[in-house]
């Protein structure tokens, strides 16, 4: 995303002024809310939070990659207008959703899109389109939305309005990939409905993939980061195992990296976090045991690895304290990073956060260093402080758990007495590596 708000293209500007509504601003509603603005349209942000459509109005960003100046200049052009009032939606004519799916009690919650839908559905007029971004098994759009839309507007999709599904692809933090420049799969639940998806979408980045039907595209999304849960999953039991063989694992990914064929590089962590990889999943093997009546065995083994990561990690610094005539109980450990992502100051499903559980757990006295991470979503009772030599200094272990660039590397294993790795930043003789 541009630090400022590019004018909209001739051709844009000369067109009558379209409203675009995009339900969520938070990781990926509000970047697609900035693109949109500097398209040309007219952009209303709804948010449920008056606390964050609040900081939006002051032109305050939560979100690393959408700058203070870039939310700025949106206001101050007019086209952006941050909401918690449906009222101020009335007259769309096109509508993004883009609210969490989160899991609850292990089946997916697809509460805020179906409250979403009700909302939408209200202020529907003939002629509109509203397009599903959230992530969710297949049939979501058409089983779920669609006859709630109906409902709520007494209109017909594909008659009346049209309606399509388009998965997110937001990776926050990347500083090459942007909603721009990634390409963007979009889908129909007919061909007219697919192309009026294909043209709002045609003015924000620089290539659409269409697809078939909304079922596709939504097992895309799946198929995208069920692939990396599992090949995340399978270098991490291979760390486990290399560790307990005398095998270093890193020298042996770098090594396997070289083939130009048939290979592809995935690297082992703390664990899985973000909202993709922990949960995105396991939307999929709900739905096929829902339906099926079998199990999704990759997915199922694939969670078992990664949700036990963390346990690992406390495990091993434990191990590794003890070889330093610690025990864990009483020592002072500085965890490096909260955060899922490095350079990131999202939190969610961190497993950063079962790491500091569990030692806390064990009675160590945990400190964080977190340069990203806002105050408010930090663990409550979570002393952070600053990565100086003396916090260095003063603690029995420094456990790097996300590898934040702005960390001093070569201070940790300069002035720590032992270092615990999990990203392969830090060498020497005191650190020990995943």
């Amino acid at each position: 995303m541009s630090e400022t708000l590019s004018l909209p293209d001739r051709a844009a500007d000369l067109m009558p002024r379209q409203t675009a509504v995009v339900i969520g601003q938070g990781y990926v509603g509000l970047p697609l809310a900035m693109r949109a603005c500097e398209a040309g349209y007219r952009v209303v942000g709804l948010d449920t939070d008056e606390h964050r459509i609040k900081r939006l109005g002051g032109a305050d960003s939560f979100i690393q990659d959408i700058s203070d100046s870039c939310l700025q200049a949106a206001l101050d052009s007019g086209r952006y207008l941050p909401s918690t009032d449906y009222a101020d939606a009335a007259g769309f004519d096109f509508c993004a959703i883009t609210v969490p799916t989160p899991l609850r009690h292990g089946a997916p919650d697809l509460s805020h899109v179906e409250e979403a839908g009700c909302e939408v559905g209200r202020l529907l007029r003939p002629g509109a389109t509203v397009v599903l971004e959230s992530t969710t098994y297949p049939c979501t759009t058409e089983r779920v939305l669609q006859p709630i839309l109906e409902e709520a507007s007494g209109l017909k999709a594909g008659r009346d309005f049209h309606l399509g599904y388009s998965p997110e692809r937001i990776d926050p933090g990347n500083e090459y990939w942007d909603l721009e420049n990634t390409p963007k799969v979009v889908s129909g639940i007919d061909a007219e409905s697919l192309a009026r998806v294909e043209e709002f979408y045609g003015r924000l980045v620089r290539r659409t993939v269409p697809v078939q039907s909304p079922s596709t595209a939504e097992m895309a999304k799946l198929l995208e980061n069920t692939f990396r849960h599992v090949n995340i999953a399978l270098v991490n039991e291979m760390a486990v195992f290399s560790a307990a063989l005398g095998v270093d694992i890193w020298e042996a990914i770098d090594a396997a990296a070289t083939k130009p064929f048939g290979f592809m590089r995935f690297l082992p962590g703390p664990g899985v976090g973000g909202h993709c990889l922990p949960v995105d999943p396991i939307y999929l093997s709900w739905q096929v045991r829902q339906v099926l009546r079998n199990d999704f065995r990759f997915v199922s083994l694939a969670n078992d690895i990664n949700d036990h990561m963390p346990d690992h990690v406390v495990k091993r610094v434990t191990h590794g304290l003890n070889g330093h005539g610690k025990a864990v109980h009483g020592s002072r450990i500085l965890v490096l990073g909260l955060a899922y992502k490095k350079n990131t100051g999202d939190i969610r499903e961190s497993p950063a956060l079962p790491v500091v559980e569990g030692l806390c757990k064990l009675g160590a006295r945990v400190v964080a260093a977190e340069p990203h991470v806002e105050p408010h979503l930090r663990p409550s009772g979570l002393l952070c402080v600053d990565l100086t030599e003396e916090e260095v200094r003063a603690c029995d272990a420094v456990v790097v758990v996300t590898d934040h660039d702005a960390f001093d590397y070569e201070l940790v294993q300069r002035c720590a007495p032992y270092v615990f790795d999990t990203r392969n930043r830090c060498a020497g003789p005191n650190v020990e590596r995943l």
